[in-house]
């Protein structure tokens, strides 16, 4: 039977009754500028031909205000945890929270494409910034059953933003405000991140420090090297993807695919050394040691991966193949959304006997989904009701993979450990994303061999067998472990 201490946030067990409401207050602030940020990657994929058409941008040109965002966001997801566990996680929040708002305002007045492909980099450092401190506030101030119940609203605003952005895009574009065309994609931002900002310097902790804790904190502020070779691993990785397959994968992407693996390589190797000798690495090596963390880290890109390639390969498909307008294209995702949120509050109020069985369960779900999907619109056709069925089963089976995983996993790292953690975690995310687009969005298009409905639902018909596939790995993680402790137990 759960305890009472175990189901109440920590921060309520403070004397002054005026603290009771705070961490909800808490969780709704950084949970909205969490949408806010994950809306922001997803939104300009609609408003993306609109923007081509005014600016005069180039197929690279529009790449690059699509990914400078993701780019800079993957970049520099670890480093902000980090700058969260030296400064103070509320402090920070709102230093990125300001920078992305700012951010915005500059890429809804840009008058050109280099102007708004340098605002959507700033937005991304605003990003970066913002949002690993959501996981570590999480942590720090919820615990027991209070704590699962903020992971599951954390998981639920992460996947349903993706869908959202779709809409929202659809929506800002469609109604084109005041002549403005796709700028209110952008402009959306400011009121909401002013308001977040506000509320924001009321009820996000200033975290205090000790002479002590300053001094620790300085000392783990100070590996400047490991934060380059994993910042340009990262990099080297994300760029090359993201222009790969607009440039025709020119020899150089291969090269930096290949670069950014000897920096990953070198960048485990200094840590390892670094931790080996007293110091404090910019990841904490431990933390990936934790009980079941690899192995989210596996599911949880996986699911981002499949989540993201089958929003990027649909809205392909829809607008290009069936010639959908941008809302209308938005407004499909609407189910997917809704299932994805529904089941990601819900799942920990299953029956227990459930429990040890929804992570497979949902990935296959998602496998048998993206199947029938491709078998619905192979002939070009619409699809019917059954494609918003099959859109909620995919919603579900996300849901199921994605947040016991992460519930689960962060329940085996320590308070300590929380940056370390939101910091890979959060990385793992949007690195599925950005690989879901770059993989099925690639393969889509060298699928495409003839224009029209026809030829576009042959070349979905490919992803989706594809992205049935990536949600079977997630299943067979599973098998695997289970498969190697009934193994050690028979030993």
């Amino acid at each position: 039977m759960t305890t009472t201490s175990e189901a109440t946030p920590r921060s309520v067990t403070s004397k002054d009754p005026a603290t009771d409401r705070r961490p909800a207050r808490l969780l709704a602030l950084v949970l909205a500028a969490q949408f806010m940020a994950l809306l922001d990657i997803f939104i300009v994929n609609v408003a993306a031909p609109t923007i081509r058409t005014e600016l005069g941008a180039s197929g690279a040109g529009l790449q690059l205000v699509v990914a400078g965002y993701t780019i800079s966001y993957a970049v520099l997801l670890i480093t902000g945890a980090r700058l969260g566990s030296v400064f103070g996680h509320g402090r920070v929040h709102l230093v990125g929270l300001a920078v992305f708002t700012v951010a915005s305002l500059a890429c809804g007045l840009a008058s050109g494409t280099g102007e708004l492909i340098t605002f959507r980099v700033i937005q991304g450092v605003g990003a970066a910034v913002m949002i690993p401190q959501v996981l570590s506030l999480i942590q720090q101030h919820f615990s027991g059953v209070a704590r699962v119940r903020a992971l599951g609203a954390y998981a639920a605003v992460l996947a349903t933003g993706a869908a959202a952005g779709q809409v929202v895009g659809g929506v800002l574009v469609s109604a084109d405000l005041f002549g403005t065309g796709w700028r209110p994609v952008f402009l959306v931002n400011v009121p909401i991140g002013l308001v977040l900002l506000v509320l924001g310097v009321r009820v996000l902790p200033g975290e205090p420090r000790t002479g002590q804790a300053r001094q620790e904190a300085r000392a783990r502020s100070l590996d400047l090297v490991g934060l380059l070779m994993l910042a340009a691993a990262v990099t080297l990785f994300t760029v090359p993807l993201v222009l790969g397959q607009e440039l025709g994968w020119p020899a150089w992407t291969w090269t930096c695919l290949l670069a950014s693996a000897v920096f990953l390589a070198g960048f485990v190797a200094y840590e390892t050394r670094l931790a080996a000798r007293g110091s404090t690495p910019l990841i904490a090596l431990g933390v990936l040691r934790a009980p079941g963390i690899a192995r989210a880290a596996l599911r949880i890109l996986l699911v981002m991966a499949v989540n993201a390639g089958f929003l990027f390969v649909m809205t392909l498909h829809v607008q290009g193949g069936l010639g959908y307008s941008a809302l209308r294209s938005g407004l499909m995702f609407v189910p997917t959304a809704v299932a994805f949120g529904a089941v990601g509050l819900t799942w920990r109020r299953w029956p227990a006997r459930l429990q040890g069985i929804l992570v497979p369960a949902g990935f296959t779900l998602v496998a048998l989904g993206s199947a029938a999907l491709g078998l619905l619109m192979r002939d070009g056709g619409e699809g019917g009701a059954g494609l918003y069925v099959v859109f909620v089963i995919i919603g579900v089976g996300m849901a199921l993979g994605f947040s016991p995983t992460l519930t689960g996993a962060l329940s085996n790292v320590r308070p300590e450990d929380a940056a370390d953690a939101s910091g890979v975690l959060v990385t793992v995310t949007q690195l599925g994303q950005l690989c879901g687009v770059a993989v099925f969005g690639t393969l889509y298009l060298n699928r495409l061999d003839s224009p029209g409905a026809q030829g576009s639902g042959e070349a979905l018909w490919v992803c989706a067998l594809a992205l049935a596939a990536a949600a079977a790995v997630g299943v067979l993680v599973g098998l695997v472990r289970r498969r190697r402790i009934t193994g050690s137990r028979r030993g």
